[in-house]
């Protein structure tokens, strides 16, 4: 089983999201756990995230966490929601590099045995949500869905 730990900024809405999605769908084929890089400990999912969540029948029990030794001790690999947090992370501890992707990197890495960067026009960010209504979050959502169920289903069919 492979540890996952998602990271983006405030750690309330995009890595919650992405922790709560893969550990559903996983089904133990992953663990994951999120962090943001300027999360302040102890404060709850947006409530726009628990909603989707909700609709989607996906449990959520979150608090936000800041990025720790131990978090990055526990996982196998760290994936960001944007190349800002990647190279956050790689120029802070950078033994990290072959280990910190972006959440679009690892998948098509994973899904395809190939590299994306955005020397190929593909943006490595997924969109922040923040502070927007809840249909910007069901799209966010609709965005690390489809990225967490192509991971699931490839490593399922190698497994």
């Amino acid at each position: 089983m492979s540890r996952i730990l998602f990271v983006c900024t405030g750690n309330t809405c995009r890595s919650p999201m992405a922790e709560a999605i893969l550990n559903h769908r996983s089904k133990g084929t992953f663990e994951a756990k999120s962090a943001g890089l300027f999360a302040a400990p102890g404060n709850p999912a947006s409530e726009q995230t628990v909603e989707v969540l909700y609709q989607e029948g996906i449990p959520i029990d979150h608090t936000s966490k800041p990025l720790t030794k131990d978090l990055i001790d526990w996982s196998d690999f760290i994936l960001t929601m944007t190349e800002q947090h990647k190279q956050s992370i790689v120029m802070q501890a950078p033994g990290l590099g072959k280990r910190v992707y972006t959440v679009k990197e690892f998948v098509e890495r994973e899904t395809t045995n190939e590299t994306v960067s955005e020397n190929n026009g593909l943006s490595l960010d997924v969109s922040d949500p923040y502070g927007g209504h809840a249909d910007i979050y069901r799209q966010t959502f609709k965005e690390l869905d489809a990225l967490i169920s192509k991971l699931v289903k490839e490593t399922k069919k190698h497994s």
